[in-house]
């Protein structure tokens, strides 16, 4: 059986699953944007997946690679690539089962009426068959697109388990030993992360902090200014298997976000078994997070609210800090990529 992705970026998380569905016996090719990426993450080679440059292929060139392939299943990341969905319409009206990825949230924006307007009229019935949803926020988008409930599948995102949990196991005895008081945020160096939040936050804690660090990895416009705050260690971005090294040192993981349709960084630091901080846009919340079990999380865009819940974890004991990184390991085990595979091939049956 063959599989073939018209997708955007690839990242880590995009592979965790592809990884399994060639580990089930599964054909997968990708078509990816190989040009203007956010990160410098390159996808490894790995058997039975097949990766092509979207900048290379022609909407014709596409076709003849569907043909060539004969995939029982097509997967489109959503309407951003007008190209996908000119493939996407031509593969439908042949009657191959065509899912849309989508990680937005329902704001119900003029945009978004209008989507819901064109649904009515049967626009996107002639694109895709069925929808695949990272989760709650997003299944209640797509059904307000007119995708039945029985054409919803989930887990459209997993963190590479195999990677985080790892560093969950190997860092735990430590962490019970002398919890680390480290904040972390992984991310792009952009507005839209909330970064300027969180610096404000930082400098009114100045007096309050204890012994507690703060640290960012990533890159992007706004890193300039990060190397030029004091009180804060910047490093760049990293991969996966670098990223995890960091698990053993840090305490906490801070996502400011002021959009986060979902955020797989979360689920991954969960299942690293750190207790979490995210603003209340984070769509990954939802299923990862318990405020007061395994974090908390503050209102968008409010430095004040974020003080008090950086606050909260500054004047937790170790004791407590290490009961909330158990808890977010576990609640991390709810989507993995055998599940986010196993949705997908639940089109089928």
């Amino acid at each position: 059986m063959k599989i073939l992705y018209l997708y955007a970026e690839i990242m880590g998380y995009t592979m965790a699953t592809i990884r399994n569905l060639a580990e089930r016996g599964l054909d997968v090719h990708v078509v990816h944007w190989d040009h203007n990426k956010l990160t410098p993450y390159q996808a490894p080679i790995v058997p039975n997946v097949f990766v092509y440059n979207r900048s290379t292929l022609t909407v014709d060139a596409m076709l003849q690679l569907a043909d060539k392939i004969n995939p029982a299943v097509v997967v489109v990341s959503g309407w951003m690539d007008k190209g996908y969905m000119a493939v996407a319409k031509n593969l439908r009206a042949r009657g191959l089962p065509i899912v849309m990825g989508i990680d937005g949230q329902w704001h119900g924006t003029i945009k978004q009426c209008l989507q819901v307007l064109l649904a009515r009229a049967g626009y996107f019935a002639q694109f895709y068959s069925h929808a695949w949803v990272a989760g709650l926020y997003q299944f209640e988008y797509v059904r307000k697109l007119g995708f039945d409930k029985g054409n919803i599948v989930y887990d459209l995102y997993s963190a590479d388990l195999i990677a985080f949990n790892k560093s969950y196991i190997n860092s735990i005895n430590i962490k019970k030993l002398h919890y680390p008081h480290r904040f972390l945020f992984v991310g792009r160096f952009e507005p839209i992360k909330g970064l300027n939040v969180l610096l404000q936050a930082w400098e009114h804690l100045s007096t309050k902090r204890s012994d507690w660090e703060l640290h960012l990895i990533g890159n992007g416009s706004l890193k300039d200014k990060l190397l030029s705050t004091s009180g804060v260690v910047v490093k760049d971005f990293m991969h996966p298997e670098q990223l995890i090294q960091e698990v053993a040192s840090s305490g906490c993981f801070l996502l400011p976000s002021c959009g986060e349709p979902w955020g797989v960084v979360v689920h991954e630091f969960t299942a690293a078994g750190l207790p979490i901080i995210v603003s209340d846009v984070v769509g990954a919340a939802s299923t990862f997070l318990i405020s007061g079990v395994n974090g908390y999380s503050f209102k968008v865009n409010d430095p004040r609210s974020l003080v008090k819940r950086m606050q909260q974890i500054i004047d937790m004991s170790d004791h407590e800090l290490n009961a909330m990184s158990v808890h977010s390991h576990t609640l991390s085990q709810r989507i993995t990529p055998e599940t986010s595979a196993g949705n997908l091939l639940s089109v089928f049956s």
